[in-house]
């Protein structure tokens, strides 16, 4: 009998329980081994210290690269007509002897011109092949208590895309415990879009389900469910519909659907079921509107979806992300146990197909809010919940560790191994780098005030110099956030500009106060076992 994939509910083996612990100890351990080290001898402290500081700034560099590198690749995929690409896998022998002695700049021309090859010249292309047009688009929508001024928009970019509507059915699961404001909603929302799809159904999800946390996973789940029930009641096969969640802020690029069609079509029956289709989430919906703490927590975090596609083997799913259907059915959809249900996807699909997966980035952009409430204090507290929320994606930790470490694991060992060290190195460092490198040049100095030794007391200078040179990453990224901002809203003024650079000022304070600190929350609530198994929605409020 297969082992179960779920996250365990209550009690967790001691091997599990260690796996639990890990993140935060070593986390912990981190900081503290600073002041042991400085204790002991400066010399130890410093070097200990130097080292960190080092590693920060050969990432700091790759960063910059990469968020440069990742930009135009973004920019370049945009600027692709998809919908052409996927006309011409309709007859790729006809496109292929037209386009094939052509030179182009275009984002990956070239590989287009290998995949019409190599298809057109598969014997079994048939069997193996799929071609657009014979592909159903689903997505999905879970709201749980969010007004119609923020749902409708994203309908409407999904019904303008430039996917035939008639292929799309779209699916809006909410929450029974969201109660009748929400139900209220979702009828006028279907009503309103009567008609533009193929179908519009509305799913309610029921609350209190036992084995479900109160979160977004089973509300997905519900969701799929139903719309599988559909896709058999329709004798659609389910190996030709693609599923795309989203929340109720995103707002799809209008070529997502055909670049994702495309992903999926040039790939064999096989992988392409074993793949997962990630598109570049951006927070840059209301970024005008957003407070500037929130605006470069925002910023932050597009640059590092838009980095992770430049690095296919670290590519993870996050928030907005697409997957077959018949995998999903498969694999009983998603984690029902978890409140990162988007990032432990990822795990959970790795495990089933037994090491046989791979996410494959879709560098074309879902557009998505910054964190923006009533107040900018309740805003402040918002923020920090929902970067609280993400980092307890250390739970997959011993997720992937009691898969890995177990004498009956389905996985290579040696291809898993390296992914679980990288998992655990995100979380770690997320949390105890921001205030080594804020208040560790002075630790070695505070320990040995006796030891007036030039080398402990200039270690400040030394880490600010380090640190000069590492902000050559924010200019970076402070260059190509500019280029990234949507057009300005008529309300705001040109100087609202100025602001959008002078918010970069923030990042050290928002490092240690949002980032560091929410990494530690999370990690410090596993290391206790005190588990976070209810999903906080952030808010979602429309300035007009």
């Amino acid at each position: 009998m297969r082992r179960s994939l779920e996250i365990p509910m209550g009690k967790r083996t001691r091997k599990y329980r260690f796996l639990e612990i890990l993140p935060g100890a070593i986390s912990y351990i981190g900081v503290i081994l600073l002041f042991v080290l400085s204790y002991f001898s400066p010399i130890l402290g410093a070097v200990y210290l130097i080292f960190v500081i080092s590693t920060t700034l050969v990432k700091a560099v790759g960063i910059a690269y990469r968020t440069y590198g990742g930009f135009n690749t973004m920019k370049a995929a945009e600027r692709v007509d998809w919908r052409k690409r996927c006309e011409d896998l309709e007859n790729p022998h006809e496109a292929y002897e037209r386009l094939h002695s052509r030179e182009s700049s275009a984002y990956k021309f070239f590989e287009h011109i290998r995949n019409l090859k190599r298809i057109s010249s598969d014997p079994e292309a048939k069997q193996k092949y799929l071609k657009p047009s014979e592909m159903y688009q689903a997505v999905i929508m879970v709201a749980y208590n969010e007004g119609i001024e923020t749902m409708k928009p994203s309908i409407e970019a999904v019904r303008d895309t430039s996917w035939p509507n008639e292929r799309i059915i779209f699916v809006l699961g909410y929450e029974e415990r969201g109660g009748e404001e929400i139900e209220k909603t979702a009828k006028e929302l279907k009503n309103l879009f009567k008609g533009t799809f193929k179908e519009f159904l509305i799913v309610k999800h029921p609350d209190g389900l036992r084995g479900e946390i109160k979160g977004k996973g089973p509300n997905l789940c519900c969701a799929g469910e139903a719309l599988s029930k559909y896709v058999a009641q329709r004798h659609i096969n389910r190996e030709r519909v693609m599923v795309t969640t989203i929340d109720s802020d995103n707002r799809v690029s209008e070529k997502y659907l055909d670049a994702l069609a495309y992903e999926y079509c040039v790939r064999d029956r096989e992988t392409r079921q074993h793949r997962s289709y990630q598109p570049v989430c951006v927070f840059t919906n209301n970024i005008w509107d957003a407070a500037a703490p929130m605006r470069v927590i925002a910023v932050s975090n597009s640059f590092f979806n838009v980095i992770q596609t430049m690095r296919p083997h670290a590519l993870r799913n996050f928030a907005s992300h697409s997957q077959p259907l018949a995998a999903l059915e498969d694999m009983n959809y998603w984690s029902k146990r978890t409140i990162v249900e988007d990032g432990h996807q990822y795990w959970r699909s790795y495990f089933f197909f037994k090491g046989n997966y791979d996410v494959v980035p879709v560098r074309v952009p879902i557009g998505q809010d910054a964190v923006l409430d009533e107040t900018i204090g309740s805003t402040l507290k918002a923020q920090f919940i929902q970067l609280r929320r993400w980092d307890y994606g250390a739970s997959d930790v011993a997720y992937v560790g009691n898969l890995l470490f177990d004498k009956n694991r389905e996985v290579p060992f040696w291809k898993t191994f390296p992914k679980f060290v990288r998992l655990l190195d995100s979380h770690v460092t997320g949390a105890m780098i921001a205030p080594i490198v804020a208040f560790g040049g002075w630790v070695p100095m505070i320990m040995n005030l006796s030891d007036r030794g030039m080398t402990v007391f200039n270690l400040p200078m030394v880490v600010s110099v380090v640190q000069t040179i590492a902000s050559v990453g924010i200019f970076v990224t402070i260059l190509m956030s500019l280029r990234m901002l949507p057009e300005r809203p008529a309300r705001y003024r040109k100087t609202k500009r100025l602001a959008m650079v002078l918010q970069w000022l923030l990042a050290p304070v928002i490092a240690l106060v949002y980032s560091s600190a929410a990494a530690y929350y999370s990690q410090t609530r596993l290391l206790t076992g005190h588990y976070m198994e209810n999903f906080d929605v952030t808010k979602k409020v429309v300035k007009t």
